[in-house]
């Protein structure tokens, strides 16, 4: 497409687009696992094992969506991931 009259291109004009929804996209997966990952820390403070251990499987399941889609870095993921599962299985002692 051509230039337009204002001087911008349109090939930025379209980026800047796509970069406006995939940063809702990326808040949206952030905000997920945030609430996921509370909601494991609300059943450990309550001391619910099943419970603990059912919101830790969909935390990790998130976590992992989070970094295949680089929305977080895979060392992010798997520092969360191991301080989850310490305080999981600080309730089966």
């Amino acid at each position: 497409m051509a230039k337009l009259k204002t001087g911008r291109h349109t090939s930025a004009l379209k980026e800047a687009r796509k970069a406006e929804k995939r940063t809702a996209r990326n808040a949206a997966m952030k905000s997920k696992i945030r609430t996921l990952s509370k909601k494991v820390e609300a059943a450990v403070k309550a001391k619910d094992f099943d419970a603990a251990v059912a919101a830790l499987k969909v935390a990790f399941s998130e976590w992992d969506k989070a970094k295949k889609k680089n929305v977080i870095h895979k060392n992010a993921a798997a520092n969360q991931k191991a301080r989850l599962s310490k305080k999981v299985a600080s309730l089966k002692k």
